[in-house]
């Protein structure tokens, strides 16, 4: 599945309140980045992923996050945006500002 101009919309309407928000299309999904930085992915299945190592994954793991999967089973340091936030501007930018911070 194909990224959507309803799946960017929502994007730019969940993590807007931020400022400085843009994003690129690749490999069927979005990649998120605030003022140049990426801190965050849409995958192609629709799930929003926040970019997370060390105590900031261990905080969404503790959240009931999950963590990016390669088809082959390899991890990467992306790790699901809570589900309260998915609905909740406040809270998602929240937590992004809390991945930005990691960086």
């Amino acid at each position: 599945m194909a990224v959507s101009d309803e799946d960017v919309a929502f994007i730019h309407d969940l993590f807007g309140p931020l400022g400085g928000i843009s994003h690129r299309k690749m490999m069927g999904g979005l990649s998120i980045y605030r003022d140049g930085q990426i801190f965050a992915i849409l995958s192609s299945d629709g799930r929003v992923y926040l970019k997370a190592r060390g105590g900031f994954a261990e905080e969404l793991a503790a959240e009931g996050s999950e963590k990016f999967e390669m088809g082959d089973g390899r991890g990467m340091h992306y790790w699901t945006l809570p589900e309260a936030a998915l609905d909740d501007p406040e809270q998602a930018c929240d937590w992004a500002r809390r991945a930005l911070a990691a960086i």
